[in-house]
């Protein structure tokens, strides 16, 4: 039997075991086999990293200049460019994700905390008009304290950079959760992070399951802002949590993202897109654009094509650069989608291919690209977000009706529209109520580029400009410039 590697919590610039000593294994969904044991951090593990952070907030990292802590954001950004092999391959064991993608995405992950680290010094207050005479009033921008950082297994360097980075460049000090499912990079990655140097309890890293170790990380009295990528269930839980000790929340989550494609669009370029919306990294994406519609002149030609193109997928080892998807990362996950493919065929819905196991091994959680024909959305596939490589097609007829379609959603995250008319594409991507609309193109991320839904799709953003200014909040100072005693004390003015 291959020995597990080991993993350990770092909490305050040391690397701990959970005072209980308990422990859990992460399997490789390639073959479900455990392949490294982690800690499974209790309530008291989880004070301990909230504290660290609090007293490193409270001490030097909070006070330094905002060009010294983009120094540290350059080297976090460095180190993943250096090590980006090393946590490309971890990644790809602990989720099934391809190697071919997370070898990549580390390096451009590294151009995050670099845009991050540009940011650090450009966020500025402002001087206010005030009414009064002899007042001169300004805000500040000031850091919020320790922010608790969730992140789900299927991007977990992506998703952090998105909340870690903007978190220490405006003076904050982070508790990372990492997810019970996939924990092994997050803690990779703090090794990174030691070697640069930066303070000890600045960034803290442990991991566990639900209670203990996320309730107490989410109610803890000195927790400013938890910062959530998940599931709408599990968010739900930190919002009542957050009731505890009154921390801010941001909360991105999951979709049903719609596609549309008019009869005008070039349809190899919409292929390409679907393609890579629905069956790139298996479907396992929070964007993943899993509803298709098309409309009706073309709907048999453009399904055929597809079906033909999603056949042709390669399915294989995660680790082999040929592989286009690879496994599933769970049994439970893999478990939803058969039970929703099989009650969506129940109800009408046609499985035009996939469907069913793929048998490349009987052992890992492989599952093919699934199409299945829709009579309409509210059937289970084309209703539930299933996060795999399940696509449901239905038919529209007009643009009024396709945008309605789209709308008929209880997730707002992401949204496709494929068009050769200009206007059209502008109007109708306008009219999409989601966080997120592609034209023509889809699954693009950017440091620049906010990223966030609406509806149950949560609330707050991640990346751009913008999403700094949530890791800040701002503080009103008043000036009196007079030489001369102020008025009448007793009434306000």
């Amino acid at each position: 039997m291959t020995e597990l590697k080991n993993y350990k919590m770092f909490i305050d610039g040391e690397w701990l075991d959970s005072n209980t000593d308990k422990t859990f294994e992460t399997l490789n969904p390639e073959n479900n086999k455990p392949w490294a044991r982690v800690p499974e951090a209790s309530a008291s593990d989880v004070d301990k990293a909230v504290k660290a952070a609090h007293n490193a907030f409270e001490g030097e990292w909070s006070k330094l200049l905002p060009r010294d802590r983009a120094k540290f954001l350059r080297a976090i950004g460095n180190k993943l460019r250096e090590n980006a092999e090393l946590l490309g391959k971890i990644e790809t064991i602990d989720t099934g994700k391809l190697f071919r993608e997370t070898n990549k995405q580390a390096i451009y992950i590294a151009e995050y905390y670099d845009y991050y680290a540009g940011l650090a010094d450009k966020v500025e207050g402002t001087v206010l008009p005030i009414d009064k005479p002899n007042i001169q009033a300004i805000t500040t921008r000031i850091p919020i304290g320790v922010i608790a950082a969730i992140v789900p297994w299927n991007s977990q360097m992506f998703l952090t950079a998105t909340k870690l980075a903007p978190a220490l460049a405006m003076g904050n000090t982070v508790v990372i959760k990492s997810s019970e499912l996939a924990p092994a990079v997050m803690f990779e990655f703090a090794k990174l992070i030691e070697e640069t140097g930066i303070p000890k309890g600045v960034v803290n890293v442990i991991t566990g399951f639900g209670d203990p170790c996320g309730k107490a990380l989410t109610t803890h009295n000195l927790v400013e802002k938890v910062a959530f990528t998940g599931g709408p269930e599990t968010a739900r839980h930190i919002i009542r949590n957050s009731a505890e000790n009154l921390s801010e929340v941001s909360l991105e989550l999951g979709g049903k993202s719609p596609v549309a494609v008019f009869d005008d669009a070039k349809q190899e370029n919409a292929i390409n897109g679907i393609t890579a919306g629905i069956f790139g990294a298996s479907g396992q994406s929070c964007i993943a654009g899993s509803r298709l519609y098309l409309q009706k002149n073309i709907y048999n030609e453009f399904l055929d094509k597809l079906i033909s193109r999603a056949e042709k997928i390669k399915i294989g080892a995660p680790m082999d650069p040929e592989t286009e998807m690879g496994p599933l990362s769970n049994f439970k996950q893999l478990e939803v989608i058969e039970k929703n493919i099989k009650l969506t065929a129940e109800q009408g819905g046609k499985v035009r291919c996939g469907g069913e196991r793929h048998p490349f091994s009987n052992e890992g959680f492989y599952f093919p690209p699934t199409i299945i024909e829709c009579d309409n959305h509210n059937l289970p596939a084309a209703e539930n977000e299933l996060f795999g490589p399940v696509l449901s097609v239905m038919k529209f007829n007009t643009e009024e009706e396709v945008i309605s379609k789209m709308n008929d959603n209880q997730y707002g995250l992401s949204s496709g529209v494929y068009t050769s008319d200009f206007a059209k594409g502008l109007r109708v991507s306008k009219a999409i109520r989601a966080g997120i609309t592609f034209v023509n193109t889809y699954r693009l991320i950017s440091p620049s580029a906010p990223f966030g839904g609406i509806k149950d799709s949560g609330y707050g953003k991640e990346a751009g400009l913008e999403s700094i200014k949530d890791y800040t909040r701002v503080k009103t100072t008043w000036y009196y410039t007079s030489d001369e005693p102020t008025l009448d004390p007793f009434s306000m003015r």
